[in-house]
């Protein structure tokens, strides 16, 4: 059961429009962390590329991506999140 709502991202216009359809392109998808921090528009512009950032190789960290994955997939079923 979700503990906070997920904003419908869609309905933004204007500059709020333009950084979520680029979030969408990078991710190929608006993922359920942007559609929370959506709440906050203003603090999402600072955070939104943070998740791109830590999945991806090459940040300096020493996991895979792949296994980045399989860590956010085994927490989601744990935790029994719809990802």
């Amino acid at each position: 059961m979700a503990r906070l709502s997920l904003v419908d991202v869609d309905k933004f216009t204007g500059n709020l429009a333009k950084r979520y359809e680029y979030v969408k392109k990078s991710l190929g998808r608006i993922n359920t962390y942007t559609r929370v921090s959506a709440h906050l528009p203003e603090v999402t512009k600072f955070m939104a590329f943070m998740p791109m950032v830590l999945q991806r190789e090459g940040a300096g960290g020493v996991l895979s991506t792949r296994i980045k994955e399989m860590v956010v997939l085994k927490t989601s079923f744990i935790n029994d999140c719809n990802h």
